[in-house]
């Protein structure tokens, strides 16, 4: 029985006026949170925190769209191999999904799990020292953004064996030791047409040797998951054969986020970007960067400039519209780098002629304020640069629960 001190979600969607679908949204983005009740132990909402927001957000128009989101009826549990600096792990614990362990060769990223996230079981080292066998049949979801590698082609099917010594059959290897209903793995857009399309060919043909159906392989941009850059990132999601469930991806949301949203006060974040330390030109980079405007790049200069800056790039053909680039407020950045001063992939600062700080990077990335960064400020950078976008990862770990849910619902007795 929910106490007077509370309401349950179809009462504080019919105070509002809202739908439930928009409330689980709220709480999911930080609008209203839900909590648990003390007796009861349902997912509640505080009656103050309900007439605060009446007082004051609900004059504002928040414009329902498009939510992938849906409550996990279980505990789901996430092994997370190649886990970085932790984008993809905040973005599953977000959705709502336990990781039971992650699995990370950087010693600056460990630390920054660790240092955030205590509880949190790190296996820090090479995964190939590392037996899996423990959590058989245990795991719901194997995860991981695996190095894309060329394979040896022995045969004319590859197979798991053909592909020793490369990452890609570690992430196999711990699929086939775990067994989860399903796994997916993460990469860059280039895995479509490297070897020429044949090491895709050779993952999926691995997948299937271990008992996993590959589902239509999907790249998926960031910029249609609330996340301000224009980053592509490779899904691979391999589905267990003894299962007959579709996994659907999740659907693009319609709404754009831009610089703007990401360093300024406003729908992605409630304040400003805290300060924090950052890399800086060289003069001589600054100099030419000066002369650039918003939104423009290295065309913007003037002609002899452009030849000296651009050297022999300068009469090759394409546009190079990364090289000596300053973002505007009003678009999504760029897909940042690992290293934001490095020639051909300036991301300058509007209106400072500067690289992004690393407070900068990571709310770009859709990091929480608070999670912070191991390691020297160029090792920051990296672990940043090399993240999966947290709020890109909640919306993939939204689409695993929808899966879970009825893998349980209609599958497991």
């Amino acid at each position: 029985m929910v106490t007077k001190e509370y309401l349950s979600l179809a009462e504080t969607a019919e105070l509002i006026g809202k739908s439930k679908e928009t409330l689980r949204r709220w709480d999911n983005e930080g609008v209203l949170n839900a909590v648990r009740e003390p007796v009861s132990n349902y997912r509640v909402y505080r009656k103050d925190d309900v007439q605060q927001l009446l007082g004051n957000l609900f004059d504002e128009v928040i414009e329902d769209e498009i939510s992938n989101y849906e409550e996990p009826e279980n505990e789901y549990s996430v092994l997370e191999l190649f886990a970085g600096a932790g984008g993809l792990a905040v973005g599953m614990e977000k959705a709502g999904l336990k990781c039971v362990a992650l699995n990370e060769i950087d010693k600056w990223a460990c630390q920054t799990l660790r240092k955030n996230r205590p509880k949190w079981n790190v296996l820090e080292g090479d995964i190939k020292d590392y037996d899996f066998n423990k959590y058989k049949n245990s795991i719901d979801v194997v995860t991981g953004g695996f190095p894309c590698q060329a394979f040896s082609y022995a045969g004319k099917k590859l197979g798991l064996n053909d592909a020793r010594g490369t990452l890609f059959y570690e992430f196999a290897r711990v699929v086939k030791e775990v067994n989860p209903p399903i796994c997916i793995g993460e990469n860059v857009r280039g895995l479509l047409s490297h070897e020429k399309g044949k090491t895709l060919e050779g993952m999926i043909s691995i997948l299937d040797e271990i008992g996993y159906n590959v589902v239509p392989v999907q790249v998926l941009k960031a910029i249609n998951y609330r996340v301000p850059q224009k980053r592509e990132r490779l899904i691979l999601v391999g589905v267990r054969k003894d299962i007959d469930i579709q996994y659907e991806y999740p659907k693009p949301h319609k709404k754009i986020y831009n610089l703007s949203d990401a360093l300024k006060k406003g729908d992605l974040y409630d304040c400003k970007v805290p300060k924090s330390e950052g890399a800086k030109y060289p003069d001589h980079k600054k100099e030419v960067l000066d002369l650039i405007p918003p939104k423009g790049y290295w065309r913007n200069l003037p002609i002899e400039l452009q030849k000296e800056y651009m050297g022999k790039s300068f009469y090759l053909g394409g546009g190079k519209t990364g090289m000596a680039r300053r973002i505007g407020w009003d678009e999504p950045s760029l897909t940042l780098t690992c290293s934001p001063a490095q020639k051909q992939t300036e991301r300058c600062h509007p209106d400072e002629t500067r690289p992004f700080t690393v407070r900068e990077y990571a709310r770009i990335q859709t990091f929480p304020d608070k999670w912070k960064f191991a390691g020297s400020v160029s090792q920051q950078y990296k672990q940043i640069g090399n993240a999966v976008p947290c709020n890109l990862g909640q919306e993939i770990g939204f689409s695993l629960v929808t899966f879970l849910n009825s893998y349980y619902k209609n599958t497991v007795k």
